[in-house]
């Protein structure tokens, strides 16, 4: 049972500031639908004078730290409160939160010194990663304290990022951004298959199939050992290609079990499938494909397929739920979930097949993209800024 909440004290609080979800999910869309055509402006003029770090190397840290870490933040804040029985973070501590991941996306285009950002930008990392730690100590659910030391990676993999910019570390930037991108990856194999099974089966009224230990190890485990050696370029090297080939074969034969062809009529449940099914898509073509260009270019087959693609599918549902509305009666998003899918395969698979046409393509991957968040602000912006429809708490 969830602690008793006053009624009169959270009637008091803004209704953005009355869990998690609600500032994290509108600020990171909102991020997303801005962030990338800033950076596909960039990529096509070069960089920006207001613009303190490298463009690039912004581009990849702010899809990850900026866009991707705001929908973790709120998602977990706002799960923690489910998983312990105790209620989640809220008002003015949820505010300093949020301005803690809101001053680095607004420094960087200032003379702001990038050590202070870096310092800011941990603190938020390290605020949440509190803010998990002391529900799951004080609920004894041991389970969820998974998430704290993911959370202690993160914040060195962002001291490491910012190292890079000044070579000051025996290793690139791109091995920090491969590193969390399997970071993300790994969280994402956690929680997916905790949840996509029992969304599917609860949906379409089949029993949920039920996770086999050694097959969630094995498959887990490469992706820890591709996190490390991201680090290690010339072992990486030699081992990568099994590696990838090992990781994608255990994850689709997870995906199967999962049955996503019995999805197909219900938008909110083959969404996630279909993100999910990115993830051995990317791992497999990754390792099976000769093209280099191809094997650079696939990683946005899983960055914006399976990253972007079971975030927004995930934000969809979840800003639905807690905000006291039947789940599978809201907006349509299928257009959306399509056309980022799309988005991906093109930035991916069509970049990497037809260079000669990469201009368009980008232009295209960006559309889609903006396409996808754009309605999704449309639809939800208004439901995580207003009290729950319900009347309940949250």
């Amino acid at each position: 049972m969830l602690n008793i909440t006053d009624k009169a004290k959270e009637e008091a609080i803004t209704p953005l500031l009355r869990l998690g979800f609600r500032p994290f999910f509108l600020l990171g869309a909102l991020y997303a639908f801005i962030a990338i055509p800033v950076w596909i402006y960039a990529y096509q003029n070069g960089q920006p004078d207001a613009l303190a770090a490298p463009a690039l190397w912004w581009h990849a840290h702010e899809m990850l730290f900026g866009f991707s870490m705001a929908i973790v933040a709120g998602f977990v804040l706002t799960a923690v409160q489910n998983w312990t029985g105790i209620n989640g973070t809220k008002s003015t501590r949820l505010g300093l939160i949020v301005a803690l991941w809101l001053a680095p996306r607004i420094l960087f285009w200032t003379p702001t010194p990038l050590w202070l950002i870096s310092i800011i930008e941990s603190l938020f990392l390290l605020a949440v990663a509190y803010e998990i730690a002391i529900r799951v100590v004080k609920s004894k659910g041991w389970r969820n304290l998974f998430f704290v030391p993911l959370f202690i990676l993160a914040i060195v993999a962002n001291f490491a990022s910012y190292a890079t910019i000044k070579g000051v570390v025996p290793f690139s930037a791109s091995a920090v951004w491969q590193a969390m991108l399997w970071w993300f990856m790994l969280l994402l194999s956690v929680m997916g298959g905790r949840v996509i099974p029992f969304f599917t089966a609860r949906r379409l009224q089949f029993d949920k199939p039920q996770p086999i230990f050694w097959l969630e190890i094995a498959a887990n485990l490469p992706l820890v050992l591709l996190f490390v050696l991201s680090f290690f370029p010339i072992t990486l090297s030699q081992l990568e290609t099994p590696l990838f080939i090992w990781a994608g074969l255990l994850q689709l034969v997870k995906v199967l079990r999962w049955k996503p062809w019995t999805t197909f009529g219900e938008p909110l449940v083959w969404s996630l499938h279909a993100s999910y099914a990115c993830i051995p898509a990317y791992l497999l073509l990754k390792g099976f494909t000769t093209n280099p260009w191809l094997a650079h270019t696939s990683l946005h087959l899983f960055a914006i397929g399976a990253l972007a693609g079971l975030i927004l599918a995930m934000i969809t549902r979840v800003t639905m739920g807690h905000t006291g509305r039947n789940i599978y009666e809201g907006p349509q998003m299928r257009i959306a979930f399509a056309s980022l899918v799309l988005s991906a395969l093109i930035r991916s698979v069509g970049v990497g097949l037809f260079p000669q046409y990469m201009m368009q393509l980008l232009d295209v991957a960006t559309v889609l993209w903006m396409l996808s968040f754009g309605m999704y602000l449309f639809k939800f912006a208004k439901m995580l800024a207003t009290p729950r429809k319900d009347g309940h708490p949250g």
